[in-house]
C-alpha cells in the first residue's frame, strides 16, 4: 500500500510508520517538523502545516491507498485535511479516543454508547471537559469528507515506547527503583490500556483488509495490582507496595491520574471496571502482546532517557515521601 500519515514522529505516528515499513508499504509523512524531524531517512516527507491551503497543495497530485491521520483535535483542521485528500485515497482513518464517550468511564462504553456534545462547537480551548466532545466533531468531519472511506478508531490509553505522557511508563519506572512505592486504592483497582504496537499493527490491518467503521481499541481489563506484579517481575526489584484509600490520597491533594497514572475515582469495587468494550475490534482481527512484554520495552526504552528527564503527569517523589508519611502517622481508625 501507499500511505500518507498525518503526523507520523510522535509515538503512534512513529510505531504506525515503523510497523508500515516492516510490512513493505510505501510511506509518506506530513508534518510540522517539530518533533523528530528526519527520524526516517527512507520515508518521503512533506513538511508543512495542515491549516494552511500553501502547505496543504503539496499533496496535489499525490495519491495513497489510506491516509492515517493521528494529531487531529479541531474539527475545522480535521476537514481541511480530509477536504484537501478527496479524490487521492479511498480511505481516511481518524484515530480518535474513547473520551468521545459520554459516559466514560462511569459505564462500559460500546461504539454505540452515546457521545459527548459542546455548547458551541466552534471552540477551540482545549481542556478536559472539550477533549471529547471535539473528538466527536473530528469524526464527524472526517465522515463528512469520506462517508463511504471513513475508519474510526477510538483507543484508550496508548501505551508504550516513546510515550512522551509518562502516563503509564511511570510505574514500571517507580517499581524499579524499588523503595517503598506508594499506591492508590487496592491492587483491585480496575485499569485498562492498550500497547502502541498492538494498536498500529492492528491499524495497519484493517487498512489492508480495507475496512470502514467505528471502533473501540483497548486492551484486556486488568488490575492494577496485576499491572505492579508484573514491573515487579520485569525489573527485578523487590519495592515495598503500599496502597492508600482513595479518601485519603484526595484528602492530601494527590490528583487521580494526573499525579498517580491510571488512577480513576469511582471505578473501584464495581463489577464492569469502566472497562471499554472491544468486541467489535477483537472480531477484526485486534490481538495484544503480554503485559510482561510491554513492561520490559518500556524499561528498556525508559533507560536510554536523559536521567534529568522531566517527568509529566506523576507523582513528585517529595509528594510521594510526604504521604506516605502521612499514611503511616495517620490517626488510628
Amino acid at each position: 500500500m501507499k500511505l500518507l500519515i498525518l503526523g507520523g514522529t510522535l509515538f503512534l505516528g512513529r510505531h504506525l510508520v515503523e510497523a508500515a515499513l516492516a510490512s513493505g508499504h510505501t510511506v509518506t509523512i506530513f508534518h510540522r517538523g517539530k518533533t523528530n524531524p528526519g527520524l526516517f531517512p527512507g520515508v518521503t516527507e512533506l513538511l508543512g502545516d495542515r491549516t494552511k491551503d500553501d502547505d496543504l497543495a503539496q499533496l496535489e497530485g499525490l495519491h495513497f491507498d489510506a491516509v492515517v491521520d493521528t494529531c487531529g483535535y479541531f474539527p475545522r483542521i480535521v476537514g481541511k485535511s480530509a477536504q484537501a485528500l478527496q479524490g487521492k485515497t479511498s480511505c481516511y482513518c481518524f484515530i480518535s479516543t474513547v473520551s468521545v464517550y459520554t459516559n466514560w468511564p462511569e459505564s462500559s462504553p460500546d461504539e454505540e454508547s452515546p457521545l459527548g456534545t459542546l455548547d458551541d462547537p466552534t471552540t477551540e480551548e482545549l481542556t478536559g471537559e472539550t477533549y471529547g466532545p471535539l473528538k466527536v466533531l473530528c469524526e464527524q468531519a472526517a465522515q463528512v469528507a469520506f462517508p463511504e472511506g471513513a475508519l474510526i478508531i477510538r483507543p484508550g490509553l496508548i501505551v508504550g515506547p516513546h510515550d512522551p505522557s509518562d502516563r503509564f511508563t511511570y510505574w514500571p519506572h517507580r517499581v524499579a527503583q524499588g523503595g517503598e512505592v506508594l499506591a492508590p486504592g487496592s491492587p483491585e483497582l480496575p485499569i485498562q490500556w492498550i500497547d502502541v504496537r498492538d494498536l498500529a499493527e492492528w491499524t495497519l490491518r484493517l487498512l489492508e483488509a480495507g475496512r470502514t467503521g467505528i471502533y473501540n481499541a483497548d486492551g484486556p481489563p486488568m488490575c492494577l495490582g496485576q499491572l505492579l506484579a508484573t514491573c515487579v517481575l520485569a525489573s527485578g526489584a523487590q519495592p515495598t507496595i503500599t496502597y492508600a484509600e482513595e479518601a485519603f490520597l484526595q484528602a492530601q491533594d494527590v490528583k487521580p491520574w494526573l499525579e498517580l497514572p491510571l488512577w480513576i475515582l469511582g471505578l473501584l469495587g464495581r463489577a464492569d471496571g469502566g472497562a471499554t468494550r472491544t468486541q467489535r475490534a477483537n472480531l477484526a482481527g485486534l490481538t495484544y502482546r503480554t503485559a510482561l512484554e510491554t513492561v520490559r520495552d518500556t524499561l528498556v526504552w525508559d533507560a536510554q532517557r536523559p536521567q534529568e528527564n522531566a517527568w509529566k503527569n506523576t507523582l513528585t517523589p517529595e509528594k510521594e515521601a510526604a504521604v506516605l508519611a502521612a499514611w503511616k502517622n495517620r490517626p488510628a481508625g
